[in-house]
C-alpha cells in the first residue's frame, strides 16, 4: 500500500511540475497576457496539490527506505533535499511572484527575469525527480539498470 501511495504521489507530482512547465512555455510562447496571468494563477492554486503530493513522495520514501544501504535508494536520499528547497525557497516564491506580477499586468523585466528563473528551477527539480523515479523503478525491477544496444 505505501509504495503504491509513493508511486501516485511521485507520477503526479512530476506530472505536475511538467504541466506548470508546458503551459508556461505556451501560454508565453502563443498566447496573449491574459492567458499568461490565468496560467500563473492556476500554478498557484495547483501548488495547493502539489505540496501535498511532495510531502507523500517524501515521507512514503523516507518510511520505505528507512534500513536500505542500497546506492540508488542513497542516491534518492541526496536528491530530496534538493528537491525540497529547490521548490520551497525558490520556485514557491517565484510562482507566487510571477502570479502577483501578471494580475498586475506588469510584464516587465523582472516578471521575465523570475519567470526564466522559474523555468530553470522547475526543469531541475523536474529533472531531478524523473532520477528519482527512474531509480525507483530500478529498485522495483521494472527497468535495467544497463541500457543494452540492439544486437
Amino acid at each position: 500500500m505505501l509504495t503504491s501511495v509513493h508511486r501516485f504521489a511521485a507520477l503526479f507530482a512530476f506530472g505536475l511540475i511538467a504541466t506548470f512547465m508546458a503551459a508556461t512555455l505556451m501560454a508565453e510562447g502563443f498566447l496573449s497576457y491574459a492567458a499568461i496571468a490565468d496560467v500563473k494563477q492556476a500554478i498557484v492554486y495547483a501548488l495547493f496539490v502539489l505540496v501535498p503530493l511532495l510531502a507523500m513522495t517524501g515521507g512514503s520514501g523516507f518510511v520505505l527506505s528507512r534500513r536500505s544501504e542500497h546506492p540508488l535508494v542513497a542516491a534518492k536520499r541526496r536528491r530530496m533535499p534538493v528537491i525540497a528547497l529547490n521548490g520551497i525557497l525558490v520556485l514557491m516564491p517565484l510562482a507566487l511572484f510571477l502570479n502577483l506580477k501578471a494580475g498586475q499586468g506588469a510584464f516587465d523585466l523582472s516578471f521575465y527575469g523570475a519567470q526564466a528563473l522559474e523555468l530553470v528551477a522547475g526543469g531541475v527539480n523536474l529533472w531531478l525527480i524523473g532520477l528519482n523515479i527512474r531509480d525507483g523503478m530500478r529498485l522495483r525491477g521494472r527497468t535495467s539498470t544497463v541500457l543494452q544496444a540492439p544486437v
